[in-house]
């Protein structure tokens, strides 16, 4: 992941934005800034269900955090996994089992101007990498 915003500066930028055309643009820009999976890591197997798009999820544990990578054929879906990676990358497994990213969501009021759809792929990105989380 190439990001490198962290929570509060999320926080804060989102907060600039009055329009939502505005933040939509913003949420794909950050997606732009992660770095895509190889080929070889798209596989069935790194696939999470639930989501409109295609996305894929990555993981390793070093040093006793958890590093996530996403990647998504859909720039806005990439641009919420970019947040979502913001919110939970480089943390504990114990950390990432206590964060509240449907809070995020709401306060960002993004699962409101979401479609069903992508705000289910959503939940379904959160809930694989809690998960992982707490089997790590």
């Amino acid at each position: 992941m190439a990001v490198s915003m962290d929570l509060e500066e999320l926080k804060e930028t989102f907060s600039f934005f009055d329009d939502w055309e505005d933040k939509y643009r913003f949420i794909i820009d950050l997606g732009k800034d992660l770095t895509p999976l190889a080929d070889a890591e798209k596989t069935e197997a790194n696939l999470i269900r639930g989501c409109q798009s295609q996305v894929w999820l990555t993981h390793q544990l070093s040093d006793g955090k958890l590093h996530f990578q996403l990647d998504s054929d859909a720039h806005i879906v990439r641009g919420l996994s970019a947040v979502v990676l913001i919110a939970s990358n480089d943390q504990s497994p114990e950390q990432i089992t206590a964060l509240d990213l449907d809070g995020l969501f709401d306060e960002l009021d993004l699962l409101a101007h979401l479609s069903v759809t992508r705000g289910n792929g959503l939940r379904s990105m959160i809930e694989k990498i809690k998960h992982i989380a707490a089997h790590s």
